[in-house]
C-alpha cells in the first residue's frame, strides 16, 4: 500500500516593508523544499510601515507572478493562527544574524508549543546578508537608487523602487 501524499506547506510570514532581493532569495529557495509557500505579509501595529499592506502584496504578487507554488495575503494576528487557517505545517524564516536566530528560535519553540506547526530558518546566502528592509528604507529615504535591492514586478508600472 502506497503512503498518501500530504502537500507540503509553508507560510513565509514578514512585513516586507519593502520585498527585498534577500526574501525572493528565501522564497526560491524554499520552493526546492515546499510544494506552496504561502507569503503572509503581516499588518503590525507597532511598526510604522513604509508602504501599505495593500501595497506590498501587489508588489510581491506581480514578483512572484509566474510562480503558480506561491500565493500571497496578509493578516493581522497570530502567525500560527494564519498558518492553521492555510493548511501550512510549516513557517519559513529566513536568518541573517546571531540576533535573528535567538529571536527565530525562542519564537519557533513558541509556536511549536501552541499549535505543533515546525518553523524551517534558511540561512541568508552570504552575498545577501547586509540586505535589510531597514537599510533598503534608508538608503531611498535619503535619495538612494534601490533598485539593486528591490525585485521589480514584471510588466509592472509601480514598483517598490518608487516607494518616495
Amino acid at each position: 500500500m502506497t503512503p498518501k501524499y500530504h502537500e507540503r506547506i509553508a507560510l513565509y510570514p514578514g512585513t516586507f516593508d519593502p520585498f527585498t532581493i534577500g526574501h525572493l532569495s528565501i522564497i526560491n529557495r524554499g520552493l526546492e523544499l515546499f510544494d506552496r509557500i504561502i507569503v503572509a505579509v503581516g499588518i503590525n501595529d507597532s511598526k510604522r510601515c513604509y508602504r501599505p499592506t495593500s501595497e506590498r502584496v501587489e508588489h510581491i504578487k506581480g514578483v512572484m507572478v509566474d510562480e503558480p507554488r506561491v500565493e500571497v495575503t496578509s493578516y493581522d494576528g497570530l502567525t500560527v493562527d494564519v498558518a492553521a487557517r492555510h493548511g501550512a505545517q510549516f513557517i519559513l524564516r529566513g536568518v541573517r544574524t546571531v540576533a535573528d536566530y535567538e529571536y527565530e528560535r525562542n519564537l519557533a519553540y513558541a509556536n511549536r508549543r501552541i499549535s505543533g506547526i515546525e518553523t524551517v530558518l534558511l540561512y541568508t546566502l552570504p552575498e545577501l546578508q547586509y540586505v535589510s528592509s531597514t537599510m533598503v528604507r534608508d538608503l531611498d529615504r535619503c535619495g538612494y537608487d534601490i533598485s539593486q535591492f528591490v525585485p521589480k514586478a514584471p510588466d509592472c508600472e509601480h514598483s517598490d523602487t518608487d516607494i518616495h
